[in-house]
């Protein structure tokens, strides 16, 4: 059966649970990464090392600044834009285009995510 575009939005960013959200936050991890812990892709973090791999900012490494569960979007420093009054502004990445090169901090969380 095949589900309405609206339907789909709908979903997407006004009836999806927590924990399908953390699924949308998912990045795929560096190779280096993945032979160590025998994972594709895991969730972003605040604190994370990423590089951008799609759109304008593509190929540019930086630490993650800030996690936005609502808009299922992330904040990179160095990844920002200069607005019309002069201001620097964070531009908000899907993590579907970033990947992630190292962890900012394993607690015993994402110890035991990792492990499983």
């Amino acid at each position: 059966m095949v589900m309405q575009p609206r339907k789909q939005r709908r979903w997407l960013y006004k009836t999806s649970k927590l924990h399908e959200k953390h699924k949308m936050l998912h990045a795929m991890l560096s190779e280096k990464l993945r032979e160590k812990y025998k994972k594709n892709a895991t969730r972003v973090r605040k604190g994370d090392k990423i590089r951008i791999m799609r759109g304008d900012f593509a190929g540019h490494e930086g630490k993650v600044m800030e996690v936005d569960m609502k808009s299922g979007r992330i904040k990179v420093e160095g990844a920002t834009i200069t607005k019309a009054n002069g201001t620097e502004v964070a531009v908000p990445i899907h993590p579907s285009n970033v990947m992630i090169l190292d962890f900012g901090e394993i607690d015993e969380v994402r110890k035991r995510i990792l492990e499983r």
